[in-house]
Order: structure tokens, then sequence, then C-alpha cells
């Protein structure tokens, strides 16, 4: 199913209200939107030569004639460039709010927004959440532009047992830029496309496990799932409390980190975010500096499951790193099988307590797990790809957050999480852990649905730690990426690392949209 035909009013209109731009062309050499980081951006709009109305036309324009391919987007927002206009006023009058201001950005359709309908990819939720997210009023009040929604997994892959990343019920199935009937992976599938394809500057993603990294590592992106408590969950459809957490996706380290600086803080209404630490870097751009790989201490870990390209690309990562002047030291961090044991058992248990507790924010709809499973039932639009609900009904049958067997679980998961990072940190005198995010993207099919065996996020998922993925090299024409892996709120370190990583050992190209893998 493609996505309603709402999205092409709102497209049409916006297109209409698309100002002349006074930066050059998109494809000229002087202005190549796909390269171009925030920095530069910013740089253009203050010498005059790009406005944020200018730079949100350019991304509605690119949406208009590129997104019928990938279908990322799932729904603009009719305000965006009324809120470019409002920022280039601030910039007329010196009012400017930071580094974000007028810069468009696409937001994952599980993160609640007041102007527009927050979904979670499903029929039942297509309606207006009571208020934002905590992260989208950080974003408004850095001054950035909200584009739209993300399309993504519906539920954020938990809902079937053999699940289709990408592909929901409002918006159908999102393809990777790069091969177009391969998959994008993971639930934030919409935003690390829609920023491979250049539909916006940066994207929000969110992550229980994998769901950031894995599409950012699919489609030459760079991901951070930061440390748990950094960003605020509050009006965030949820899986676990224990585990998940929002995150930026964009094409450059900086853009991330730009955006890390913006979302990042405590909120009351977030109790992880009591531990957020006074101590944490209030601006992540400031730590980007040329040379840190040099002296670092980097535990590689391979993971050959994810076959030979893979580990080819892998292999080329290290001859960069030691060249960067790092020391490679091959690890495997312990307790990954009980880990693998663990984790989904208790994720059933925290969907049903933290769903229902999300539903009861919302004005109307479906109030619990239970009303959900019957709408999917009665609805033969959502059982066209995600044919059952298996996880749906397993979560509503599972033991209560107050049972004895599912507490001594998830304690032992998480322990075991943190201990196979934290022991090999040190055993090791390591600055990082690096493995591969993902092997080549799979073709995308509703039958067999994911063939995504992908066990390098699973320990700083669990954990609460920072995972920061970026490009590092192809297997044939699909993007295999790179993730570092530090202790809890090191996320400075491992954007710095990877920000180095990147600068020796350029990799990302942009896509090419190839209908299907050369024969």
């Amino acid at each position: 199913m493609r996505r309603r035909p709402v999205f092409l009013a709102i497209l049409a209109a916006a297109l209409v209200l698309v100002p002349a731009a006074p930066a050059a062309p998109a494809s000229s050499p002087e202005f190549d939107l796909d390269s171009a980081d925030i920095p530069a951006l910013q740089a253009r709009m203050a010498a005059g030569r790009l406005s944020a109305t200018g730079l949100t036309g350019r991304y509605l324009d690119r949406i208009h004639r590129l997104d019928g391919k990938v279908n990322a987007v799932l729904a603009l927002n009719p305000a965006a460039l009324g809120q470019a206009a409002e920022s280039d006023a601030r910039r007329r009058a010196h009012r400017l709010r930071g580094p974000l201001d007028g810069i468009p950005v696409l937001v994952k359709d599980n993160v609640d927004t007041r102007d527009q309908h927050t979904t979670a990819g499903s029929r039942a939720l297509r309606r207006y959440p009571a208020k934002d997210a905590t992260l989208i009023t950080r974003l408004r009040a850095a001054g950035a532009v909200i584009l739209g929604k993300a399309n993504l997994s519906e539920w954020a892959n938990f809902r079937a047992a053999k699940p289709t990343s990408g592909w929901s019920g409002v918006g159908g199935q999102t393809n990777n830029p790069y091969v177009l009937d391969h998959n994008p992976c993971g639930s934030s599938a919409g935003s690390a496309a829609g920023v491979a394809a250049s539909l916006a500057q940066v994207a929000i993603g969110s992550e229980t496990d994998g769901s950031i990294v894995c599409p950012a590592g699919m489609t030459a992106t760079v991901g951070h799932k930061p440390s748990l408590g950094l960003v605020s969950r509050t009006g965030v459809v949820p899986i676990s409390a224990e585990q998940g957490t929002a995150g930026p996706i964009a094409r450059n380290v900086v853009d991330v980190a730009l955006t890390l600086s913006a979302l990042q803080g405590r909120d009351p209404s977030d109790p992880a975010t009591a531990q957020y630490p006074r101590t944490q870097p209030t601006d992540y751009a400031k730590l980007l500096r040329p040379g840190v790989l040099r002296g670092a201490r980097i535990g590689l870990w391979r993971l050959p499951v994810l076959g030979p390209s893979t580990d080819a690309v892998m292999t080329s990562a290290k001859n960069s790193l030691v060249k960067a002047g790092a020391t490679v030291v091959e690890v495997t961090p312990p307790y990954q099988d009980r880990l693998g044991e663990l984790e989904f058992p208790a994720l059933l248990t925290e969907f049903h307590r933290d769903v229902d507790a999300y539903l009861a924010t919302r004005p109307r709809g479906p109030r619990n797990l239970a009303e959900l499973i019957a709408y999917n039932r009665a609805d033969p639009l959502e059982q066209t790809c995600f044919a059952g609900q298996e996880l749906f009904e397993q979560a509503l049958a599972a033991p209560p957050p107050t049972d004895p067997g599912y507490l001594a679980g998830r304690a032992e998961l998480s322990d075991l999480a943190r201990r196979s990072l934290d022991e090999t940190l040190a055993k090791y005198h390591l600055d990082a852990i690096a493995s591969p995010t993902n092997p080549p993207a799979w073709k995308t099919d509703c039958a067999t649905g994911d063939d995504d065996v992908i066990p390098s996020s699973t320990p700083a998922a669990v954990a609460g730690y920072p995972d920061v993925t970026v490009p590092a090299g192809f297997a044939g024409p699909l993007p295999v990426g790179i993730s570092f892996m530090g202790a809890r709120w090191s996320d400075g370190r491992m954007l710095a690392l990877a920000a180095d990583f990147a600068r020796v050992a350029p990799a990302r190209v942009p896509p090419r949209f190839l209908p299907t893998l050369p024969s």
C-alpha cells in the first residue's frame, strides 16, 4: 500500500508556496545539498547566499521528485515553510537560536507532534497526540524546521513474529535508496532512508535494539543511539523503558553531534534523565577534532556470522584505524548467547506495560494493548504485510512487571549487557569497541520477513550505552557500517572517534536508486 492521498495534497500545497530560493540549484557544483553539513549551510545563510525558506523548499522539491522511489516520508508538515520563514526573520533580527535554526528535520512517526498525526505506522492511531514530545519541544526551541514525519516499521517492528522492516499500515514499504528492492532495516527505516536520499538534513529515529544503527548502516548514514537518559523519551511510542531511546541520523557526524546537543537534557517526566551527568558536554561538535584516533585503543568485534563481504569491509576498516594511529585488538564480548535468551521475554512484559501507559496519554483511540489487537483483527489493510500480530498477543499474555521471574530475568539481562562491554573495555584497556553495524541489505519480501541476524547492537542497547555508526564500505552497491560502542555517557568520545574514522576512511557515496542488484 502506498501513502495516503492526503500526503500528496499537502505536498502539492507546500510546493505551490515554495518561493524562489536565493541559493544556487542543489545540483550545481557550487552547492551540493547531499554533501553540505550544517556548519556549511549556516555559513551560506550568514553570507546571504541561502535562506531557511530556500533550503526547506529544496528539500520539499527533492521529496516531490524522489520520494516516490524511496517512500520514506509519511506526511509533510504544512507549517514547515512558515517555520523556515520565522527562522529567516530571526536571522534578520540577529536573534538566531543556535546551529539548528532553519535546518529541516524529519521526525520518525512514533514521536508525538501536536500539529501532525503520530501513528507509530498503525492505522489505529491516525489522530493528533495531546502535545509535543519533549524532544520536539527542544527542536522547536533550537529553531529547527520540522519538515514532516518519516515512515517506520509499524510499532517499531514489535507486532509480528516475522516483520518486514520499513513497512507500516499507514505508509506502506520504505525502500533502500541504494537498491530499491532491498530493505532499509530496522524500525527507523524512513528516517535513515530519507536522510540517505537527501530528503532532509537530519532525521530523528528511535531504538530499542538496533533500530537507529542498523538503518543508518544499511543506508550509509551516521546514526547515534545515545546513552539511556541522555535524550528524553516522553512522548515517544515505546517498546521498553529499560532500553528505548531516541537519537539523530544524518549524513555527517557533525550534524548528528549538533542535533544531539540540542536534544539532550533532563526531563522531569522521564526518570532516566535524572541520571544525566552535569559534566556532560553541551556542544558535542567541539569534540570532533582530527587525530582523535591516534593513540586510541579500539577493540574489533568482527562477527563473522554477518558474512564474508561484511568481514572484508571490517578488515579494510581495521587497516584504516591502524593507519590513523590506533591500536586495534580483536575481541569477542562475553555473554552474548545469554543476552539473546533473556531479552525477548523481558521486552514482552515491558511492551505491555509501557504501551498501555503511552496510550493513556492519547486523547482518543485505543486505550490499551487489547484494544489494539482487536483493531488489527478488524482492519484488512493492517494484515497486508505484517499479516500477524503474534508479539502483541504474546505481550498481552506475558507476566506482569511485578512477576519475580520477570524481575530476575531483567536484572540478569541488564547486568550481563553492562558487563559484556565494561569487562571487555577494561580487560584490553580500550577506548571503544568497534563492530560491523550490519550485513548488506537483504531483498524485501513480505512473505518471508526480515533476514536480520544482527547481534552487534544488543550489548549497547540493553546496557543503555552509546552506539555510533558511520559508513565503512560497500558490498557491491550495498552499504556496510561500523559501530563504535563505549561506556555509558561516553557519547562525546564515541562521536569523536567515529568522526575521525569518517575523516581518514571516507566511504559514503550518494545513492543511485538502483531498481535491483546488477545481474
